[in-house]
């Protein structure tokens, strides 16, 4: 069957707008990265049902996602459900207990996923507190600190072997002055370049009284990814003061436009991933209320 030329170029303009919003779609704004997001956003959704949560996560317009809190089934397992979901799992989390007691495992494991950064989500003690010891989890030293930045170089040199760059996520015990100094400062300092990137969670900074948008100016190629969630802050927030509610992207304090400004200039950021550690509505809602403020953040 033949068609005319006016009718084949319409066909064609048709074509090409629908591919350009459905990929402007997946991408956020300002720095036209994929739409990421944590999964430990739905952890206890991937719990209940795998499938439904990635597919949820997808229809809210994410594409990539870094992993967390997975159900306990095998690499592959997971892998063809990422597929199904048309998601690509990036990026991986995990405790530095964990990493220390079975980093091959893990690093086999997360290989299989297609990860392209592991990622230290806590950090450990040199020397690690008896079995069964009580009175709870004791303050890190700056040589507990110093020892991480050990233990981090050494899991990069590894990793790297396997295609895979390691780093750390922050909380906000890392800005906690500490013996006189600032614990992920120290880090910054003690770890390699080479071996050792950073994914700087924007929220935990904010709320520890740091400005994320100073550090990646400070300290432009150490950070490679970023965590964004928003929080409801009290008007006097201090470094001291961590009485912080999450809630979702824009409905809470922080205004993101100059950390994202930053990150701009910086060149870079590989992926922002939004992570929503508890929900001020309904679980789907809020995947999609963090998507669309991804998508329009405007700086």
């Amino acid at each position: 069957m033949k068609i005319s030329r006016r009718e084949f170029l319409g066909a064609a303009t048709a074509s090409v707008a629908t591919f350009t919003l459905a990929g402007r779609a997946a991408f956020a704004n300002p720095l036209g990265l994929p739409l990421g997001i944590q999964l430990y956003s739905v952890r206890q959704q991937m719990m209940e049902d795998l499938d439904g949560a990635l597919a949820a996560v997808s229809a809210a317009g994410y594409t990539e996602v870094e992993a967390a809190a997975l159900p306990k089934k095998s690499a592959k397992e997971i892998r063809a459900a990422l597929d199904r979901a048309a998601l690509r799992c990036v990026s991986a989390h995990h405790p530095f207990a964990d990493l220390h007691a079975k980093f091959d495992e893990i690093v086999a494991y997360d290989k299989e996923l297609g990860v392209h950064f592991i990622i230290c989500s806590s950090p450990g003690y040199r020397i690690p507190s008896p079995a069964g010891a009580s009175g709870g989890q004791r303050s890190l030293t700056i040589d507990d600190w110093s020892y991480n930045a050990e233990q981090f170089n050494a899991m990069g040199e590894k990793t790297a072997a396997s295609g895979i760059l390691f780093g750390y996520h922050n909380h906000i015990h890392e800005f906690a002055l500490t013996e006189g100094k600032t614990p992920y400062m120290e880090l910054l300092q003690l770890t390699d370049p080479k071996k050792v990137t950073f994914e700087l969670d924007c929220g935990w900074a904010i709320v520890a009284g740091v400005n994320p948008a100073e550090i990646m100016k400070n300290h432009p190629h150490r950070i490679s990814m970023l965590h964004v969630k928003d929080f409801k802050l009290q008007p006097n927030n201090l470094p001291e003061n961590h009485d912080a509610k999450v809630t979702e992207l824009g409905q809470g304090t922080i205004d993101y436009r100059p950390v994202f400004a930053q990150a701009k200039k910086t060149q870079h950021i590989e992926h922002a991933f939004v992570e929503q550690e508890a929900f001020d509505m309904a679980w789907k809602e809020s995947l999609k209320v963090d998507a669309n403020y991804m998508r329009s953040l405007k700086i």
